[in-house]
Order: structure tokens, then sequence, then C-alpha cells
């Protein structure tokens, strides 16, 4: 492969101050997800799989602090010391970590020591991107660090909605809007490429590793749903006894069902007609995306409808050549809509945000996949066992953060994300 040109100095110059500013925005639209919650709030840890709002604000800051303060500036001084420890997530190369179980059990430091190293990180921040900014190095940091903050403001919001759902008096985090009436698409098949395409990141902008490198692939005749399947499709997989027949689940699937006795998607009411949301507790809306059911569960539907999900491949390809809109985090919805119809028949419907999809592919490295050196390279590949692919982000998602390329992994049983289905067959 060809070397790159190098950037001129005028354009890294550029960049420079484009990322102080994109820093400034990043950081204030997580302090912004926060504003409504109280002290007590962002202590509590709702389940292993889940982190404390504080422990997401301080350790988005420990990324920063770690990865570029401590790295380009021999002068720093960190705010505390110790709170590498606790602040660290997973990176073993850095040092150990206080155990992700237990962060439910930090109430201290406080939220506002919390806030103040925001401050002082910030404040650091802001004088490296003052002297530094044009460093090709330092705008590829700063780059992560913002998406990674990004990605914890997804998080941040999932893991709200689940500590908030365990809670008897079933408090809202935000009011929502009432969904925009709308008639439901109709159910149908979008035939998508066959042969040989290519896949992964490619051209000039932000990508995370594994989504790279670009590659070619070969997809045989097969067709794709034109959009997500709704609560209201998923509630017959329910009455038709999609949870009590073995038959339609993988063999894990099936164990984890009778195990954890799930009857429905995550948050629904055992009545089938409620179903608790960031905005508390509401009903459910028919034609909106079925959301928060894991792997099992999406596999198990694609199987009762005589269909299958889609390939990460197919699902890639389909999306290349959409513009990425839909409904994400910034709208302020925070919650799944229906989908809206619009005069192209034959473009599917709903590719990006709403809800996270999941495909039929195993998370693993692509041909030629070699994570990043040194202690970054352990933010994906490290995590390639066990998990599988899922596609196009979601209401909770940051706009902007996604691509056709991007790559999100879960374990196949999760289900506190804004996760769905798409159904794909073969033709």
């Amino acid at each position: 492969m060809s070397a790159q040109p190098r950037p001129s100095h005028e354009t890294r110059e550029r960049k420079g101050l484009v990322l102080n500013t994109g820093y400034r925005r990043v950081r204030e639209a997580t302090q912004a997800l926060c504003a409504t919650l109280a002290p007590e709030d962002t202590v509590a840890q709702s389940m292993p799989d889940a982190s404390p709002a504080k422990w997401h604000l301080a350790h988005t800051t420990w990324f920063f602090e770690q990865f570029l303060l401590a790295y380009f500036d021999p002068g720093y001084r960190r705010f505390r010391e110790g709170w590498d420890f606790l602040f660290n997530s997973y990176y073993q190369t850095v040092g150990p970590m206080h155990a992700r179980p237990q962060r439910g059990l930090l109430t201290r430091p406080t939220l506002g020591e919390i806030n103040a190293y925001r401050a002082h990180v910030d404040e650091a921040m802001v004088g490296l991107l003052d002297r530094r900014g044009s460093d090709p190095e330092v705008i590829a940091r700063v780059t992560l660090g913002l998406n990674h903050e990004q990605q914890h403001q997804e998080l941040l919001l999932t893991d709200i909605q689940h500590l908030f759902s365990l809670n008897p008096l079933q408090p809202v985090f935000r009011d929502l809007s009432p969904a925009p009436g709308t008639l439901l698409a109709p159910l149908r098949f979008v035939a998508g490429r066959q042969g040989i395409a290519e896949i992964g990141h490619a051209g000039e902008g932000f990508a995370y590793d594994n989504e790279t490198p670009r590659h070619r692939e070969l997809l045989h005749p097969h067709a794709i749903a034109n959009r997500c399947v709704t609560n209201a499709e998923f509630r017959e997989f329910i009455d038709d006894g999609g949870y009590e027949n073995p038959a339609l689940w993988l063999s894990e699937g099936w164990d984890t069902v009778q195990r954890e006795r799930w009857r429905h998607p995550l948050y629904w009411d055992d009545g089938l007609e409620t179903t608790f949301t960031l905005g508390g507790r509401r009903s459910i809306e028919a034609f909106a995306p079925v959301c928060h059911v894991g792997f099992f569960e999406a596999d198990a539907f694609a199987r009762w409808a005589g269909a299958r999900l889609p390939t990460e491949v197919e699902w890639e390809v389909m999306a290349q050549a959409l513009p990425v809109q839909g409904n994400f985090a910034d709208s302020g919805t925070l919650r799944a809509l229906p989908a809206r119809t619009h005069g192209e028949p034959e473009q599917p419907l709903q590719m990006f945000g709403d809800v996270w999809e999941w495909t039929s592919s195993s998370y693993i490295g692509y041909p030629g996949y070699r994570p990043a050196p040194g202690a970054l390279g352990e933010y994906n590949g490290k995590f390639m066992c066990g998990q599988w692919v899922l596609r196009g982000g979601s209401c909770a998602t940051p706009a902007g953060h996604v691509r056709a390329s991007y790559r999100n992994f879960f374990q196949p049983a999760a289900r506190w994300q804004f996760s769905g289905i798409r159904l794909a067959r073969d033709t």
C-alpha cells in the first residue's frame, strides 16, 4: 500500500482548531446528560454490566489524562494519585483496576470531586490543544478519546434507564415528546447486491481499528427487510408461544430463556401493555421498532418468521449508499420511533438510528486485522470472542458517531442496550 501524503501544516492547524471546538462540545454534552440527575442517581450500579453515571464521568476524563496529558506533557500533574486504579476500565497494560462489579460501592470520591476532576483535565487539555493541536498524533488520540466519550454517552443513558427501571417509583429521566403520527411502512424485502463487494472503512475520517482493513467479501443472493421489526410483530411471536418453543432457539439461548424466565423484551410489563423508557413507564407503541431484545431473541424471532438475521457484510453493503441520517440521541426523542415512509420504495428505512440491529456475524477481526500497538490496542481486539455484531446506531447514539462501517458488539444475552431486529432471507 502506498504511503498517504502528509497533511500540510496549514491543514493540521485547521484540524487543531476544529478539534479544540469539538473537544469542548463533546465534553459539555456528557455533562448535559447528567444535568437532571441527583447526586444519589450517579452512585448506584444496577448490575455488573452497567456502571454508575459518576464512574462514566470519571472514566472518560481518566482516558484523556492517561493517554494524552500524561503522555504528551512531562510537566502534567495528575489530579489525584490512586484514581488510575479507580477509573481504569480494562487496560491491563496500564495497570490494575477496581473490580467492575464493585463500581457502585465507590461513594467516594464524591460527584463534586469528579466534576472538579473533569474541569481540571479540561483546562489542561485546552492548553495541550493550544500548544500541540496540529500534531498528528495528538489529533489522532484526541479524536479517539472523543469517540470513546460518545460511546460512554450512550452507555450512560442505557445504564440510567436500567437503574431507574429497578426503582419501584419508576422515575423519569426526561419527559419525552409524543410520537409523530405516521403510517406503518409495509414490510418488504429489498434485494441486496450479489457478487464481490468491499466493506470496511475507506477514505478520510475517523474509524476504529476493528473497521479495518477494507477488504473484499462474496455476497450470495439475498434480500433485507425495508424496516425493523415492530413491537406489534414481536407481540405476535409472543402470542404464538415464541418463548415457549425450544425448536426456535439456539441451545444456549433456550437455556438462557429458562434460567432467566424471559417471556418478553426487557422493560415490558407482564401484561404486554407498557414498557419502561427514559421517560418513565409508557404504553407500548405498536408500530415502533421492538427494542431491548438480545441476539438470542432476534435469532429466534427470525426463525419463527421464516427468515434470518442479515450478515454484517450484507448490512454494510446495503447501508453504504445511504446517508447517515436517522433518529439519534440529538433529536431528544430517546426512544425508537416508527419507520417513516418516503417516496423511494426500494430504499430501506431506519438503517441508522432508532435501534442497533443484531446481525448473524460473530465479532472477529477482518482479514489482515492488526490491533493498534500499545495500551490503545486493548480498545477493541481483545473482545473478539463470544460476541455478536450490531450495526446502525440507536436513538441513544450521538449523531455523527456512526457510519456504515461501524461495528458494535455485545454478548448474545445482552438486552439493556437499544437493540432490535431487521430480517433478511436468501433468494
